[in-house]
């Protein structure tokens, strides 16, 4: 029996248990995080918003925090390599009633790391420090921050900006067991997180990178003695997850979904969309989400040729409804459901 379903200290928070949901760049939104928080994971973040955003006060931003009382804990995730703006940008957070702040340090993507955000940061360790000092001192929350193991394999510091992000004050600090040269190729290297908990003193290590589901969430803990799990691919069309790691580290039945279980869940996804965003987002949005629910169903591909042709809301509710489900088939987590890691 593993420690996942206890409940875990961060800072002043007692979060109830060590199964967290990850910030998704593009998928983690209101709608996605409102279905989450049905099932209760330890802690849950928004998409990552840049820190001049924030102090500029750009609208589209503060909708990107958007969040709703049973999301509650909730964390905001800043990016940005400015510690003038840091602390700004950190108080204002703050101040829209978030549990938790964290420092992206991890999205590879290049329109983010050319200017040295993200894991940009990777390259300038004490720079990590020096950001994270200037936001854990304008704010009483708890501060994490998030790295991958390094910016290659030549480089690999995972070790190095732990220690330099609890010196800061850091709380909890999450490792990738990727480098930002794989991108979200190859398969995660969990010793790079076991080498970051063997050599932290208060720092809580939070393990992340192919913790998809119950098996590996559990492989995880166990394998690397890290303090918590951040799932992230594993929540999409699956915000049951937590409760299946969570059964399954008890050692209880889990329940498998049923193909109908799975159409009920998109619909209610499906509503929660309608009603938050635009229509246009709306379509554009469930040619995704809907492809996330039913990866298990032999009509997948049919199923996302339907809904890409798709061409209003009406359409989309009729083809969730009435679709022909087929068959339950192994489920697959594709590299574009990767993608949206950060």
């Amino acid at each position: 029996m593993s420690s996942l379903h206890q409940p875990i200290q961060l800072g002043s928070l007692t979060l109830k248990n060590r199964v967290f949901y990850a910030p998704l760049a593009g998928c983690s939104d209101f709608p996605f995080r409102k279905m989450s928080a049905k099932y209760k994971p330890g802690l849950m973040y928004c998409e990552m918003v840049k820190m001049d955003a924030i102090v500029r006060y750009d609208t589209g931003t503060f909708h990107i925090l958007d969040y709703s009382p049973d999301m509650h804990p909730i964390g905001a995730q800043l990016c940005g390599s400015k510690p003038s703006l840091a602390k700004q940008a950190a108080k204002i957070v703050e101040d829209l009633g978030f549990d938790v702040i964290d420092l992206n340090c991890g999205c590879p993507v290049d329109k983010v790391t050319k200017d040295g955000s993200g894991s940009g940061m990777l390259k300038t360790p004490q720079l990590i420090g020096d950001v994270l000092a200037e936001i854990v001192s304008s704010v009483k929350i708890p501060v994490t921050v998030k790295i991958r193991a390094g910016w290659d394999d030549q480089s690999i510091n995972a070790v190095e900006i732990m220690k330099i992000a609890e010196k800061a004050g850091a709380k909890a600090i999450c490792i990738h067991g990727r480098t930002r040269q794989q991108g979200y190729k190859g398969p995660a290297n969990w010793d790079y997180i076991k080498a970051c908990k063997d050599e932290a003193n208060s720092i809580l290590i939070i393990g992340n990178g192919d913790i998809i589901d119950s098996p590996s969430a559990e492989k995880a803990i166990t394998q690397t003695g890290c303090d918590a799990v951040l799932v992230a691919r594993g929540t999409m069309g699956r915000p049951w997850a937590v409760e299946d790691i969570l059964n399954y580290s008890l050692g209880l039945p889990i329940h498998e979904r049923n193909l109908e279980e799975c159409r009920t869940a998109l619909y209610e996804h499906f509503l929660a969309t309608k009603k938050y965003h635009h229509d246009h987002r709306v379509c554009v949005d469930m040619r995704r989400i809907g492809c996330w629910y039913l990866k298990k169903s032999s009509g997948t591909r049919q199923f996302r040729e339907c809904i890409s042709r798709s061409q209003s809301i009406q359409d989309i509710e009729d083809l969730i409804l009435n679709f022909p489900l087929g068959e339950m088939i192994n489920e697959s987590n594709s590299d574009e459901e990767m993608n949206c890691e950060c």
